[in-house]
């Protein structure tokens, strides 16, 4: 049974996947915000192929405070904003447009770079301003592998240092990881170090190639699928997010039926290698389970957003698509009525398989994917190993990829 905007009222599902309780294509739940493109590393993975100095067009102070207050316009509940780069901790106003922000009602968040600007008295100056969560980014359990990633040896003895700091200031830690053919197999010694960290969330990206991204060797769909049941596994130790991985929600969804019904579920070799490993991981590191955290119901343009460091708006900061500048036309309105973004809320648009796919309403498929590789941003999510079976059915459409 559906409601009338579409979404799936099946109780099973409404209890393992989080839905909005506002209409998406309405208001975002995230916002992020590029505030910089400057930063001192040069991560193999950056989405922005950051640069070492600001840009003199980003947005100024004044206009960055002008932008908070259109999305503080919309009301409660209001979006959550990330302020991110580059590195964010390279402006000087940081503070002023955190404290700008709380202000306002926002839920502030930041997503700085590990570098020497990153010291305990910014943080404490950032928590008094009114950020709460900050996120640091690890993508490897040894310095190695970490190190290799930002491109600048020693980060990730800093990153251990700085994610004290943050804790010590009073900050909800998130980390990142970005996860690679070349890292895949040391998720499981990064679940000890996470877990060690007393970390809020765990967020695992999937690499997009895209800016520097494209050097790099992403999963394939197959070895995506056992990440997925994998943290799916591992989701009663501490809250887990998969980014540009929405089919995250899929998995989900099959788990808890196959639980329920007492059907098992296949899975490839990654999964099986990944699972031994990691129960041997937690048999050394004694925690206690706790009730998953549901994955949310939210996609690029769908109840996403993101704007660069001057001012342009995108479905998110791994779909190079603009729909239009906030200083000409303002946050708001672009949200709501840019036609690319609408289309990103229709999955039943899609071509392929996440067109006719029964999880389209709650996953569509990572809509960064499916334009990083094929250049079709409504096309199938290659990434994906699901393959529905009203797709047998499905006749080609010109123009659109169908598998």
């Amino acid at each position: 049974m559906n409601t009338p905007n579409g979404t799936s009222t099946r109780p099973r599902e409404r209890t393992a996947v989080r839905r909005l309780r506002h209409d998406a294509g309405e208001r975002p739940m995230i916002v992020i915000w590029e505030v910089t493109r400057a930063c001192a590393l040069v991560c193999q993975h950056c989405r922005a192929d950051a640069q070492t100095r600001r840009d003199p067009a980003e947005l100024t102070t004044q206009q960055g405070k002008a932008l908070l207050d259109d999305i503080a316009g919309y009301g409660a509940p209001y979006p959550i904003v990330v302020l991110t780069g580059g590195d964010p901790f390279e402006r000087p106003d940081l503070a002023q447009l955190v404290e700008h922000g709380t202000s306002l009602g926002l839920h502030m968040a930041l997503s700085p770079s590990v570098t020497p600007r990153l010291q305990p008295q910014i943080l404490r100056e950032l928590r008094a301003a009114g950020a709460a969560t900050l996120s640091l980014s690890i993508d490897g359990a040894a310095a190695a592998t970490h190190d290799a990633f930002r491109g600048v040896p020693g980060v990730f003895e800093q990153t251990m240092t700085a994610a004290r700091w943050v804790k010590e200031a009073g900050f909800r830690l998130q980390v990142n990881s970005t996860v690679t053919r070349g890292n895949v197999h040391e998720l499981p010694e990064l679940l000890r170090l996470v877990l060690g960290l007393q970390t809020s969330l765990w967020s695992i990206f999937f690499l997009v190639p895209t800016g520097r991204g494209q050097q790099l060797q992403a999963l394939s769909a197959g070895e995506v699928e056992d990440v997925l049941n994998w943290m799916y596994d591992i989701s009663d130790r501490l809250a887990v997010k998969a980014t540009e991985a929405p089919h995250y929600r899929r998995v989900t969804l099959q788990r808890k039926e196959a639980e329920a019904t007492g059907r098992t579920i296949e899975h490839g070799p990654l999964y099986e290698r990944l699972r031994a490993q990691t129960e041997a991981v937690l048999a050394q590191t004694p925690t206690r389970t706790r009730p998953p955290r549901p994955p949310i119901d939210v996609n690029s343009g769908r109840g996403f957003s993101f704007i660069d460091h001057r001012g342009q708006v995108y479905p998110s900061g791994f779909l190079p698509q603009q729909c239009g500048s906030v200083t000409e036309h303002g946050f708001r309105a672009i949200y709501r009525d840019n036609p690319l973004l609408r289309s990103l809320r229709e999955p039943s648009g899609f071509a392929g398989k996440c067109g006719v796919c029964e999880f389209n309403e709650v996953c569509g498929g990572s809509r960064s994917h499916a334009y990083a590789i094929t250049g079709d941003l409504l096309a199938s999510d290659p990434t994906c190993a699901y393959r529905p079976a009203a797709l047998d059915s499905l006749p080609e459409r010109p123009g659109h990829t169908v598998a």
